[in-house]
C-alpha cells in the first residue's frame, strides 16, 4: 500500500514538473514572438533541411507573379517579405496604386517543402501598422499573425520575424490581418510541397490568386469600403492581359485557385473535366474526387483542380458570373450611347433602375436602357438625364451638310468623343481618361455611314455593328455585347503565340486560358520566352507577329 502511495506521489510530482515546464516554455515562446521585432536573428537550427530543392520536383508556375527567393541560414530557409505601396497595371494603360509585397500585387509566391524550417523576415514600409497572417498554418499562436492576440502590430518602419517548422502540405496563403489592407491587395500564395509527390503525379503545376477591385473611372486607388467591384483579376491582371498557362498535350495539370476577396467565384474550365484534389486544408481523400468542370471557390478558400490535358486547344478558364467577365463596369452616367433622343435613365439611378428594373417608358434599350451596374460607394440620388450622347443611331455633321467628316484633322471647335466610351467628350488632342485612346470624330450614320463602315476592322466578322440598323433598335434589350478586339496590345507575349485573330475580343475580366499545345508549338513558345523574357511593359516592337490571318493550326 505504501508503495502505491509513493508511486502516486512520484507521478504527481512528475506531472507538476511537466506542467510547470510547459507554462514556462509557453511564456518564453510568447516573449519570443513579442521581442522578434528588435532581437537579432536566431543563429542555429537543428534538424534536416531541404535546401533549395522542391520535394515534388515540379515548381508552381504563377503567371504574371514573381517568386520570393530565399537563402539558407544555418538550416533555415530565410525569406524577406516587404509590405509597401505598389503601382501596377490591370490592363495596358489602366494603372492602379495599391498595397502589396515586394513590388507585386498579389505578393510573390513562397514555395517550401513539408518539414522545412522557415523564417520570414517581415518589414513594414507602409505608412501605417500591419502584420501578416499565415492562413491555415498549424503553428504557435505567437507566429500566426493574429494582431492583438499573438503579437503587436508591426509599426511603420518596423520588422517582425516569423519562423516555423512546417509539417503540412498543400495550397496555403498569407495576407494582412487588417481587412481593408486585404482589399488593397495584401496577400500572396504559400505552397507547401509534400515530402513525397502526390499521386497521380502532375507535370504542370499553376497558381492563381482571385481578387476584386472597386476603381472609379478617373481614379487609380481602389475604394476598399465598396462592395461593388468593376475590375476582376487573376494574379493581378484582367483579361486579355492575363498570361495563358502553357501545357503539352498528354500532361497532367494541377491548378491551385485561391480566393481572398468579397465574392464567391464559380470557376469554369472549357474543354475538359477535372477533379478537386485539395482545399485550403490540404489534400482531399481520393474518395471525394468528383468529375466536374466548374468549382465554386469561396472567400478565404483554396481549391486544387487536376486534369489530363487530352485535347488540343486554347481553353478558357474564367469566373462564370456574367458581370465578372467584363472590365471597368461602372454606374450609368447618362442614357445608353446607342440612342440619341435625349431620353435614357437619369444619372445616379435609383435602386430599382440600378437593379435593371424600368419604371418608365417602353423596354427598348435605345430609349430606356437600364443602369449598367450599381454605384461604387457613391450616392444613388436620382438626377436628370445628361445631354444626348453621340453613338450609333445619331447622325452628326461637323462640316457643311453632306461633307466628309471624320477624316483628316478635326476642326478646332469640333466636339470629339472616345470610340469605346462615347460619353467622354473633348477637343482635338485630348485622350480618354478611361482607356487612354485619342478622341475621334463621331461615326456618322445614314448616307455617310457607308463610307465609314469597316474602319474599325478589316474583317466584317470582327465588327459587331457594320452599319446602323434601325430595325435592330426595335428589338428589346439590343445591344448587349461587350466585344472589343485589342490583339495588337498583347500579341507580343510569347504565351500568346499562334492565337487566332480576334482572340482578345472574347477575353475580358476574370478570364485566362489553358493552352494545350503540341510539343512543337510548346517548344516554339519556350524558345520565344527565352529570347523575350516576360516584362510588365509592352515592348515598342513586338517580338513576333502572328494572328494576322486565318486561324493557325497547332
Amino acid at each position: 500500500m505504501s508503495q502505491r502511495r509513493d508511486f502516486f506521489k512520484r507521478f504527481a510530482g512528475m506531472g507538476a514538473a511537466f506542467w510547470a515546464g510547459a507554462r514556462a516554455a509557453a511564456a518564453q515562446q510568447h516573449q519570443h514572438g513579442q521581442d522578434h521585432a528588435s532581437r537579432p536573428l536566431p543563429q542555429k537550427a537543428s534538424g534536416p533541411a531541404s535546401g533549395g530543392n522542391l520535394a515534388s520536383g515540379v515548381p508552381v508556375e504563377t503567371p504574371d507573379l514573381p517568386k520570393l527567393p530565399h537563402k539558407m541560414v544555418d538550416g533555415w530557409k530565410e525569406f524577406h517579405l516587404i509590405a509597401e505601396v505598389v503601382q501596377t497595371e490591370l490592363v495596358p494603360g489602366r494603372v492602379m496604386h495599391a498595397w502589396g509585397y515586394n513590388g507585386s500585387i498579389p505578393g510573390p509566391t513562397i514555395e517550401v517543402n513539408q518539414g522545412d524550417k522557415v523564417r520570414v523576415v517581415f518589414e513594414n514600409k507602409l505608412p501605417e501598422m500591419t502584420a501578416v497572417h499565415w492562413h491555415g498554418f498549424e503553428v504557435p499562436m505567437e507566429m500566426d499573425g493574429s494582431v492583438g492576440l499573438g503579437q503587436d502590430p508591426v509599426p511603420p518602419g518596423g520588422k517582425f520575424i516569423y519562423e516555423w517548422e512546417l509539417h503540412q502540405a498543400g495550397t496555403f496563403f498569407y495576407h494582412s490581418h487588417f481587412p481593408m489592407q486585404e482589399m488593397m491587395g495584401m496577400l500572396g500564395l504559400f505552397i507547401m510541397h509534400p515530402q513525397e509527390p502526390f499521386e497521380p503525379r502532375c507535370q504542370r503545376d499553376f497558381g492563381i490568386v482571385i481578387q476584386e477591385w472597386a476603381l472609379l473611372a478617373n481614379n487609380t486607388v481602389p475604394n476598399t469600403l465598396s462592395m461593388e467591384f468593376n475590375w476582376l483579376t487573376f494574379n493581378g491582371k484582367a483579361g486579355p492581359a492575363t498570361t495563358p498557362m502553357i501545357v503539352k498535350q498528354g500532361e497532367r495539370v494541377r491548378i491551385r485557385l485561391v480566393n481572398i476577396g468579397m465574392d464567391h467565384h464559380p470557376i469554369h474550365l472549357h474543354g475538359t473535366q477535372f477533379v478537386v484534389t485539395g482545399t485550403e486544408g490540404g489534400r482531399s481523400p481520393v474518395q471525394t474526387w468528383l468529375k466536374q468542370n466548374t468549382v465554386i471557390v469561396g472567400v478565404a478558400q483554396a481549391r486544387d483542380i487536376e486534369f489530363d490535358a487530352k485535347y488540343i486547344g486554347d481553353w478558357m478558364l474564367h469566373c462564370h458570373l456574367p458581370h465578372h467577365m467584363m472590365n471597368q463596369m461602372v454606374s450609368m452616367v447618362g442614357p445608353i450611347s446607342h440612342g440619341g433622343h435625349g431620353h435614357g435613365i437619369g444619372t445616379g439611378a435609383g435602386m430599382e433602375e440600378g437593379m435593371g428594373m424600368l419604371t418608365q417608358g417602353s423596354a427598348l434599350s435605345e430609349e430606356f436602357g437600364p443602369s449598367m451596374g450599381r454605384g461604387l460607394g457613391l450616392a444613388a440620388d436620382s438626377d436628370r438625364s445628361t445631354s444626348n450622347l453621340v453613338g450609333q443611331g445619331q447622325a452628326v455633321t461637323t462640316q457643311a451638310e453632306g461633307g466628309h467628316s471624320g477624316h483628316g484633322t478635326p476642326a478646332a471647335d469640333q466636339v470629339l468623343s472616345c470610340a469605346h466610351h462615347p460619353e467622354v467628350r473633348g477637343k482635338a488632342g485630348d485622350k480618354c481618361p478611361k482607356c487612354g485612346m485619342a478622341l475621334v470624330a463621331p461615326k456618322p450614320t445614314g448616307a455617310t455611314a457607308e463610307a465609314h463602315d469597316g474602319h474599325g476592322s478589316n474583317d466584317s466578322a470582327m465588327d459587331m455593328y457594320p452599319k446602323d440598323d434601325p430595325e435592330k433598335k426595335k428589338i428589346p434589350g439590343y445591344p448587349q455585347d461587350m466585344w472589343m478586339v485589342e490583339d495588337e496590345k498583347y500579341n507580343w507575349k510569347p504565351e500568346n503565340y499562334g492565337l487566332r485573330k480576334g482572340w482578345s475580343g472574347g477575353m475580358m475580366g476574370m478570364m485566362t486560358m489553358v493552352r494545350v499545345v503540341t510539343p512543337e508549338v510548346y517548344d516554339k513558345i519556350m524558345e520565344l520566352r527565352a529570347a523575350n523574357p516576360k516584362s510588365p511593359q509592352q515592348p515598342s516592337q513586338p517580338a513576333h507577329q502572328h494572328g494576322a490571318g486565318a486561324p493557325q493550326k497547332q
